[in-house]
């Protein structure tokens, strides 16, 4: 695998660049055909209805599990912070929202603790300036 920093960290499956594309796109052909040779029938009705359904849900499946996977990390965030910065009270961990929190992920633990007041102190605010100011990247191979 390779080495993951700032360039390149966020991770595409090949489903929803390559075969989510393809796949809609049979899925049409596949309707047309079927009506064209087959003509109209209820099976065929049914069929394509069924087709269609899933490809709705596919994406629908894929919106529904990132925010699930941001409250995880959120809270392993969170966890990790007071375990390695005791001197910040807990209440100043919790205001730091779930986007930043997700972006300190990166962050080794020897640096975490400088990214963090930085946070606080409104010096770093987005998500792309929390990771850029990331030194010692520490990978999430985990992220779907």
């Amino acid at each position: 695998m390779k080495t993951q920093d700032y360039s390149r960290h966020i991770r595409y499956p090949p489903f929803w660049t390559v075969w989510g594309p393809l796949a809609l796109g049979l899925l049409v052909s596949a309707y047309f055909g079927v009506r064209t040779i087959l003509g109209f029938t209820v099976e065929n009705l049914a069929f394509t209805i069924l087709a269609l359904l899933v490809a709705f849900l596919v994406p629908q499946s894929r919106r529904h599990a990132l925010p699930v996977q941001d409250r995880v990390i959120r809270l392993e965030e969170r966890l990790r912070l007071k375990a390695l910065l005791p001197d910040v009270p807990a209440s100043r961990i919790d205001e730091i929202p779930t986007k930043q929190l997700i972006a300190l992920r990166f962050a080794s633990d020897g640096e975490v603790g400088e990214l963090v007041e930085r946070v606080l102190a409104g010096d770093l605010v987005t998500q792309r300036e929390i990771k850029q100011a990331v030194r010692e990247w520490r990978p999430d191979h985990e992220r779907v």
